[in-house]
C-alpha cells in the first residue's frame, strides 16, 4: 500500500506537469517572457521561460489536493479501511503541518522572487535576492526547522540558514545548460525518496515523490534541445524545497556506526555544491565579480574538453547518481566504509578538477613573453 501511495503521488504531479508545461510555453511566448541569447548563454535563440511556474503548480496542486482530501475524509470508514497507515499518521501530520506550511510559504516566496527576476530584462539585484532568501530561511527557523548535530543552538541556526540559502542559489547557478538543473534535482530527489522511504519517514518521502513527478514532467520538455526553460522561478523554487526537506529529514538510524550519515545531503547535492564553489573560485582567481555570470560552469568546461552539451549533462547525471547511491548506504556501513565512501566522493571531484585545470592550461593562448621567446628560438634554429 505504501508503494502504491508513493507511485500515485509521483504520477499525479507528473501528469499535471506534462499538461502545464505546454501551457506555460504559450503563456511565456504571448507575454514575451523569453530567455534571449547573449555572450554567456549556451543557446543561440530565444526560449520561453515560465517552466518553473508549471513545476510549482503541479507540485502545489497535488499537495493541496492530498491535504484537503485527507482532512475531509480521514474520519470516514472507507478511508480508514483503505488507508489505515495514513490515519495512524494523523497526529504526526498535525504536528508537522506548521513546518510544511512554512516550507510552502518560503518556496512560494522563491517562486515570486524568481518570476520577478525573469520578467525584468535587467534582473533583480543580488542584494535583494539574498535579503528575500535569508527572510525565507529565517521563517523556517522560526517554526523549528533547523539542524541538530552542531554543538550549540546558534551554530545549528547558522548552518541551517547558510545551507538553505546556499543550496537555493546553487541550483540557480546550475541552471546553465539544457536539462542540467532539473535532471540533477530529479536524481537527488529520487535518492532522497529511497533514503526516507527505507527509514519510514512517510511525509518527507511523499513530498519528495510529488516534487520528483513535477520535475520529471518539466524535464520532458527541457532536455536538450530544450523547448522551455525553468527560469529563476523554477531553480530557486526547486533549490529551496530540496534544501528545506534535507534539513527536516533524519539520516542517522539506530544501527548507524557513527554520525557521518548527516553528510548525506552534502553528497546527494554535491553537483550543485561543486559547481557553485568551483565557479566562485575561478571568478575570484581571475579577479572578476562573483555575481557576474559567465561560461566557467562545470558543464561549460566539459564542453570545452570536447563533450557535446547533451553528453556533458549526461556525464554530470552519472556523477550525481554514482556519488548519491554511495551516500544512500552510509547509515548502514561500518565506520571505515563510511569514511571510504566520503573519500571516494572527494577523489572523484579532485580528479575532475585536475582534468579541467590541465585541459585549461593546454588550451590557453601563449603569453606575449612566451611568443617572443618562441620566435627567437625558431630564428636561431633556422
Amino acid at each position: 500500500m505504501v508503494g502504491l501511495i508513493y507511485l500515485y503521488l509521483f504520477l499525479l504531479p507528473l501528469t499535471l506537469s506534462l499538461l502545464f508545461v505546454p501551457f506555460a510555453r504559450r503563456l511565456a511566448s504571448r507575454f514575451n517572457l523569453l530567455d534571449r541569447p547573449n555572450g554567456r548563454k549556451a543557446h543561440n535563440d530565444s526560449r520561453p521561460l515560465l517552466g518553473g511556474l508549471a513545476i510549482y503548480l503541479a507540485f502545489i496542486l497535488t499537495l493541496g489536493i492530498q491535504l484537503g482530501g485527507f482532512y475531509l475524509f480521514k474520519d470516514t470508514a472507507f478511508f480508514a479501511n483503505t488507508f489505515p497507515l495514513l490515519v495512524r499518521q494523523a497526529d504526526l501530520l498535525a504536528n508537522v503541518l506548521p513546518q510544511m506550511l512554512a516550507i510552502l510559504g518560503g518556496a512560494t516566496l522563491m517562486l515570486v522572487l524568481g518570476l520577478l527576476d525573469d520578467c525584468r530584462r535587467e534582473g533583480i539585484s543580488y542584494k535583494i535576492k539574498f535579503a528575500v532568501q535569508f527572510l525565507a530561511a529565517g521563517l523556517l527557523v522560526l517554526v523549528g526547522i533547523q539542524t541538530t548535530f552542531m554543538p550549540t543552538h546558534f551554530l545549528n541556526i547558522l548552518v541551517t540558514v547558510l545551507w538553505i540559502v546556499g543550496i537555493t542559489n546553487a541550483f540557480n547557478l546550475l541552471d546553465n545548460m539544457d536539462g542540467l538543473s532539473a535532471g540533477v534535482a530529479l536524481i537527488a530527489t529520487l535518492l532522497l525518496i529511497v533514503i526516507t522511504g527505507i527509514q519510514s519517514q512517510f511525509f518527507s518521502a511523499m513530498i519528495l515523490c510529488i516534487l520528483a513527478g513535477a520535475v520529471l514532467g518539466f524535464l520532458r520538455y527541457n532536455f536538450h534541445p530544450a523547448r522551455i526553460f525553468m527560469g529563476d522561478a523554477g531553480s530557486l523554487f526547486i533549490g529551496f524545497v530540496l534544501a528545506s526537506l534535507t534539513i527536516t529529514t533524519s539520516y542517522v538510524v539506530p544501527q548507524s556506526a557513527s554520525l557521518l550519515p548527516v553528510l548525506i545531503p552534502v553528497l546527494v547535492l554535491s553537483i550543485p555544491i561543486f559547481d557553485t564553489l568551483s565557479v566562485v573560485l575561478i571568478r575570484l582567481r581571475e579577479k572578476r565579480p562573483v555575481f557576474l555570470g559567465d561560461r566557467r560552469h562545470f558543464s561549460h568546461r566539459l564542453v570545452k574538453v570536447g563533450m557535446t552539451p547533451r553528453g556533458a549533462v549526461i556525464f554530470i547525471y552519472l556523477i550525481a547518481a554514482t556519488i548519491g547511491v554511495a551516500a544512500a548506504f552510509l547509515p548502514y556501513l561500518p565506520v571505515w566504509a563510511q569514511i571510504l565512501a566520503l573519500v571516494q566522493a572527494v577523489l572523484v571531484y579532485l580528479m575532475i578538477a585536475i582534468i579541467m585545470e590541465v585541459r585549461k592550461n593546454h588550451n590557453e593562448e601563449p603569453t606575449e613573453d612566451t611568443q617572443t621567446f618562441t620566435h627567437k628560438l625558431t630564428w636561431r634554429l633556422q
